[in-house]
Formats: C-alpha cells, sequence, structure tokens
C-alpha cells in the first residue's frame, strides 16, 4: 500500500536528483492544518507565508479536502475539447467578481501573464495597427518564463536568459512625469503589480495610478493588472487595482484562487476578448475540473463565508501589532502593505531575519534582499496573531543585536 511517508531522508534525496533551482531551508514537512505545518516528528511550525501566498485557507482546510476527494472519484480531467460545468462557472462567478467578462484558465500566475501579453499584442494586430511595446516597472515581478521574464524588472532574474522578449521600457513607479513620457502611442500595454510581491511590498501610489489611467486614456494603451500576489482578497477587498481606481482591460491571477491546487486565469473586457480566435491560445490542463472545484470553493469561502471581511479585521489587527515592533525596532525603516499582505523594511539583509524566526519555528520569508515578507493564510486569527508577532520580533532583535550586526 502506498502512503506519502518513507524512511529515505527527502533533503539526500533532493540534493541528488532535484535541480537546484530552491535554496530550500532544511526542515521537511508531511502534514498541516490551519495556520500551522507539521514535521515527521510533530513539530510545529506556524505559518505566515502560506507557500508563497497560496494556501489561501490554510492547510487542510476540511471544505476544501472533501470537495477535492469527491472530485478525485468523480472527474479529473477531460481537456478543453469539451464542455464541463466547472469551468463555466468558475468564469462566471470571477467575471462578477471583477467585472472583466471572460476568462483564460491555466495553470499558475505566470501563465496568466503569458496570456495577458499576448492578447494585448492580438488586440492591436485585429485593430490593424499593430503595437509591440510594454512598460512595465522598477521592482515589478511577473514571472519566471520568457515572456513574464521580460517584464520583470530585476536584472538578476534577467540576465543569465538574455536575450528576452524585446521593447519592453521600465519606468519608476513614485514619478508620475516619467509614467507619461514612456506610455505612447506604440504601447501595447501597460503591466502594473497594484501592490508590488517580489519586489518588496510596494503599493502603487494614488498619483502613479492617476498617471497610468491618464496615459492609458490618452494612447489608448491597455493596461493590465497583475493581481497573482495581491488580488482575490488578499487585501480586504476583491482586487487592490480598484482600490486605486483602475479599470485595467486585462487581469492575471494565481496563487490564492486555488487554495493549494494549481490555477491560473487571465481576465480580459470584452473589447480585449472580441479579437481572440480559436487555436490563439491553449492549455492542455488549464481549467481542469479538479481546479475548478477547489478555486469554486476558495471563493465560495471568500465571497459568501465572510472570509474576506474576516481578512479586512485580522489584517488591520496584524499592521497595528506590525507597527508597533517598528516602533520599538529601529532596524525597521517601513512597514507596507494591506490585508494580509506586508513587508517589513529592514536598514540591513532580511535574511537573517528569516533563519532566526524558522529557530522559533515562525515561517517568514525575505524578499528585494532587506525585506521579510508576510503572507498569512486569509483564515489566520487574533490569536495566531498575537503569537507570531513575539516571535517575529525577536527574530529581529536578535539580528540587530548580534556580534558584527
Amino acid at each position: 500500500m502506498l502512503t506519502t511517508t518513507t524512511t529515505t531522508d527527502p533533503i539526500a534525496l533532493d540534493a541528488r536528483h532535484v535541480l537546484q533551482v530552491y535554496r530550500r531551508a532544511p526542515v521537511v514537512f508531511e502534514t498541516g492544518k490551519g495556520c500551522a505545518l507539521f514535521t515527521r516528528t510533530g513539530e510545529r511550525y506556524l505559518d505566515l507565508i502560506s507557500g508563497v501566498g497560496v494556501a489561501s485557507l490554510g492547510h487542510a482546510h476540511p471544505a476544501l479536502a472533501r470537495a477535492i476527494a469527491d472530485q478525485a472519484s468523480a472527474l479529473l480531467h477531460t481537456s478543453n475539447l469539451f464542455h464541463h460545468p466547472l469551468q463555466s462557472e468558475l468564469a462566471s462567478q470571477l467575471a462578477a467578481l471583477s467585472g472583466l467578462p471572460r476568462a483564460f484558465f491555466c495553470n499558475s500566475g505566470a501563465e496568466a501573464v503569458e496570456a495577458c501579453l499576448k492578447f494585448s499584442r492580438r488586440f492591436w494586430y485585429t485593430q490593424g495597427t499593430p503595437r509591440a511595446k510594454f512598460v512595465a516597472f522598477h521592482h515589478s515581478f511577473h514571472g519566471r518564463t520568457m515572456g513574464a521574464l521580460s517584464v520583470t524588472w530585476d536584472d538578476h532574474y534577467r540576465a543569465p536568459f538574455a536575450p528576452l522578449v524585446p521593447g519592453v521600457t521600465f519606468v519608476d513607479p513614485a514619478d508620475p512625469s516619467a509614467i507619461a513620457a514612456a506610455i505612447a502611442q506604440d504601447t501595447a500595454a501597460v503591466i502594473i503589480e497594484p501592490i508590488q510581491g517580489e519586489g518588496g511590498v510596494r503599493p502603487l501610489a494614488q498619483r502613479s495610478a492617476d498617471a497610468i489611467a491618464a496615459a492609458c486614456r490618452r494612447t489608448g494603451a491597455l493596461l493590465i493588472a497583475d493581481e497573482v500576489q495581491c488580488g482575490m482578497g488578499r487585501t480586504g477587498r476583491p482586487f487592490y487595482s480598484t482600490a486605486l481606481g483602475l479599470e485595467p482591460d486585462l487581469m492575471a491571477l494565481g496563487k490564492a484562487l486555488g487554495a493549494g491546487v494549481p490555477i491560473g486565469a487571465a481576465l480580459f473586457s470584452d473589447r480585449v476578448a472580441a479579437a481572440a480566435r480559436p487555436g490563439d491560445h491553449g492549455s492542455t490542463y488549464g481549467g481542469n475540473l479538479l481546479a475548478c472545484r477547489a478555486a469554486l470553493v476558495f471563493l465560495d469561502e471568500l465571497t459568501r463565508g465572510g472570509l474576506m471581511e474576516q481578512v479586512a479585521r485580522t489584517g488591520a489587527y496584524l499592521e497595528r501589532g506590525l507597527r508597533a515592533i517598528a516602533a520599538r525596532q529601529p532596524a525597521i525603516t517601513s512597514v507596507r502593505g494591506a490585508g494580509v499582505m506586508w513587508g517589513l523594511e529592514l536598514d540591513r539583509p532580511a535574511g537573517a531575519v528569516v533563519e532566526a524566526a524558522l529557530e522559533r519555528k515562525l515561517l517568514i520569508n525575505r524578499t528585494s534582499d532587506t525585506v521579510v515578507r508576510l503572507l498569512p493564510p486569509y483564515v489566520i486569527t487574533e490569536r495566531e496573531i498575537d503569537e507570531a508577532l513575539p516571535l517575529l520580533e525577536a527574530a529581529i532583535a536578535t539580528v540587530v543585536e548580534a556580534p558584527g550586526a
């Protein structure tokens, strides 16, 4: 009988056979419950990174587990050669939530970004006035596939894989004048994360959002909102672009949408969707029954189960706690974010804080070198926040007070 546990040392086996593109912490998790993960020996870790924003309902969520088991016993996959009832229902619910009436389903946020980039060009090709250029922003991160990487700013990600897709201009998101100058009559689309994630949890300023919207109106350039990390309720609202008054023509979704089951979605306005033709794009696994069933469970919890309102409440509670820590710890130079998406900018590299937190059985991560990032499950409670914050502060204090720090 097959089981999920083995006597083999997975870390040693990983070192021999898995492509070494991850810096994994030396810990092996086998089970989880809510906001906690457990090792083979039963050690409990409090999870404030949720699989980098994926485990939105926490671990082993009962309704999700039941739905996955039920769907697996019925039908997993038929391909997009045929209809099934779950994909259309999911598309309908996303349309109601976003105001964008058409969806293309794929397997990840990066794939959703790729679809948005492709169909931005497809739109202009169909108009008879092809446009190929994109405007993206400093500190942006949109994925690691070739198109998504091409609109990702950090050269650390880009340089080993050059040359990338040409025609991308990167602009300082804090400079409205530069934004207005960069978006021109030959710009196919502007791609923006309303809150940058990998770039350091950086919310877009309202004045910059206004400059983007005005330039898109002036030039006709399409607007792509990459809501893969900050969307789907993570900030206490469905999408953060609406908080800025932005009206995207295309939107990329992923991460939280499947609550742990891989799924991505690209959403389109009617006018962009009208440019699509059969065969323009596709995905073998995209929108399969299992992924759609998981996403529907997530949306039900988010919109009818009160989870979005819970995120707004617990997010405000978390923010108060983080700002209190920042007031006591001068190494923290900035606290940024919304809902259950937060970054603590430090005056030094953040990697040591992540390690110190791991020693205290608290899971966080580092991004943009000096930023401690928190992406807890949406279901985190005030009690769990009260447990986590002293551990986080102790980790920061330990690093600051270490010899040579």
